[in-house]
């Protein structure tokens, strides 16, 4: 079962997200292969590329202030810790993630975007480095088994660029305005960083709706007037 996750690098629910899905995938690691893909969003588009900004002082302008910044960025840290995350957001630089995303996109191809996703986050909250950086970015890249020199030279080029708009496009058209967003079996989408339980509920509910599917055959394949679900 394929699950196609709608995430940013700089978003704390998307790195919470994941960690919560990853305890639903272990819980159901005998019942489904649960195949996942990461999918690019932006939170902030129109941040400049090539430069950085330390997050708390992103968050006071985009929410009221520093005081109402530090209480935010205390939020999600106590939640992530809850889930072994440890935030270190007072040294988080915000960036603008184009680049990150066309990594990943990368990645997919290679079979390493899993482990590269990871990595990179960590970078974001854990580490504090500039995921706009391309150097950053190769190095990170060559920490999980990719060559950091040829990572720099598609980096500088634009391979991946039509590709990751194409599929920030898509997001749009879907109407996926929050991350992460967790699109399951290409059928149900679940929106935010939900407890393991309701990813469990939610894919062994798609499990039994494929054993509940009649089987037909190929030539005899109908669909009624109102809905075929492909």
């Amino acid at each position: 079962m394929t699950v196609e996750i709608w995430s940013d690098v700089v978003c704390p629910w998307c790195y919470i997200g994941k960690r919560r899905f990853e305890t639903a995938a272990a819980q159901l690691r005998d019942e489904v292969d649960l195949q996942v893909v990461f999918r690019p969003y932006q939170l902030d588009p129109t941040a400049s590329p090539g430069k950085s900004q330390p997050v708390v002082e992103a968050y006071a302008k985009k929410f009221g202030g520093p005081e109402r910044a530090a209480q935010i960025i205390q939020h999600v840290t106590d939640i992530a810790a809850a889930e072994g995350l440890e935030f270190r957001m007072d040294r988080a630089l915000r960036a603008n993630t184009l680049l990150a995303h066309r990594l990943l996109w990368l990645a997919e191809a290679t079979g390493q975007q899993y482990e590269l996703k990871e990595r990179l986050l960590q970078a974001y909250f854990v580490d504090g480095l500039d995921i706009g950086d391309p150097a950053v970015l190769a190095a990170c890249a060559g920490e999980v088994g990719f060559d950091s020199t040829k990572v720099a030279a598609f980096l500088a080029s634009d391979d991946g660029v039509a590709e990751v708009q194409h599929e920030l496009r898509t997001a749009a058209e879907a109407e996926i305005t929050a991350v992460p967003t967790f699109v399951i079996d290409g059928r149900w989408a679940v929106p935010g960083a939900q407890d393991p339980e309701t990813f469990v509920n939610v894919i062994r509910r798609l499990l039994q709706k494929r054993a509940d599917a009649p089987v037909v055959a190929a030539n005899d394949a109908v669909c009624d007037d109102e809905v075929c679900d492909v």
